[in-house]
């Protein structure tokens, strides 16, 4: 890893090198009802919590990489954790189970190559899965949320290529919640911010996860039922303890302080609340520091 520029299997160790995408007029114009959004995103002030939550990143000690290559037809493209895993040996190419989403999948995987991140694999058929279901619990187990977005060839196709890596896959199956056009990921539950520490939202997460979780000696920080709305369980992890969330969330954040954790929070009015993606979603870590 030494002179590597890629390889995250963490969801905690310092973040190094991390690629975003600035809104665009994709994102701007797109249509809510289309895009299940709550409102028509605001581009201004999008495209200035987006520098200011940049700028959050770059304080923390990351190289921004930014992923520029157009996609007028894909508004959720901003949420550049989706489209892709990425391991110490390379990426792998995901099958986004939202259909307006796919096409992402390609576009990444030519920012990887302009950046040297090898593709390992690529799903394919009819595999779905998308970042926001995979949750790196530690360097070498992940944990992949079934739902609407993630499906079970989609865990059957990451099995296959993370087969050779000594990576321990612990399916998580999702409930219902919203239904099919509503996106609830994993990571919409349960963010990791510290060695055996998780912010969680106990009422959506299955017993056997959270008994799991439990028996591996995780603290979880709960978030209250008013702050699940507004993204508190979406927690990005700059370095261990040091994290990075969507504002007005006030509750959880005293909490997560109070276990002590250091917490900077970022407006996201535009960015987040109308599009469902918070600061995790927002940023595809590239390179972390291996444990």
């Amino acid at each position: 890893m030494a002179n590597k520029d890629y390889g995250s299997q963490s969801m905690i160790t310092p973040l190094r090198r991390v690629l975003v995408k600035r809104p665009d007029e994709a994102f701007g114009s797109a249509d809510p009802v289309k895009w299940h959004y709550t409102a028509p995103p605001n581009l201004e002030i999008a495209q200035q919590e987006h520098d200011a939550l940049v700028e959050i990143l770059r304080r923390a000690g990351a190289e921004v990489v930014y992923h520029d290559e157009a996609q007028p037809e894909h508004a959720d493209a901003i949420f550049v954790y989706d489209p892709a895993l990425v391991t110490d040996q390379g990426a792998i190419i995901l099958r986004m189970g939202k259909d307006l989403r796919r096409g992402e999948e390609e576009a990444l995987a030519r920012c990887f190559e302009a950046l040297g991140v090898p593709v390992l694999y690529t799903l394919h058929g009819e595999a779905q899965a998308e970042g926001g279901d995979l949750l790196w619990i530690d360097h070498d187990t992940l944990a992949v949320g079934l739902g609407f977005r993630t499906n079970t060839e989609g865990l059957h196709q990451l099995r296959e290529a993370l087969a050779g890596l000594g990576i321990d896959i612990i399916p998580v199956e999702l409930p219902y919640y919203g239904g099919p056009e509503s996106c609830l990921h994993l990571l919409s539950l349960i963010s990791i911010v510290d060695h055996n520490m998780a912010v969680v939202y106990p009422p959506l997460l299955s017993v056997p996860f959270w008994q799991y979780l439990q028996r591996r000696g995780m603290r979880m920080v709960e978030v209250p039922p008013g702050e699940f709305e507004t993204m508190g369980p979406n927690v990005l992890a700059l370095a261990p303890g040091l994290c990075v969330m969507l504002e007005g969330n006030p509750v959880t954040q005293r909490r997560l302080e109070e276990a002590g954790c250091e917490v900077v929070t970022y407006r996201g009015n535009e960015l987040s609340l109308k599009a469902e993606g918070g600061a995790t979603c927002l940023t595809r870590p590239i390179l972390r520091e291996t444990p």
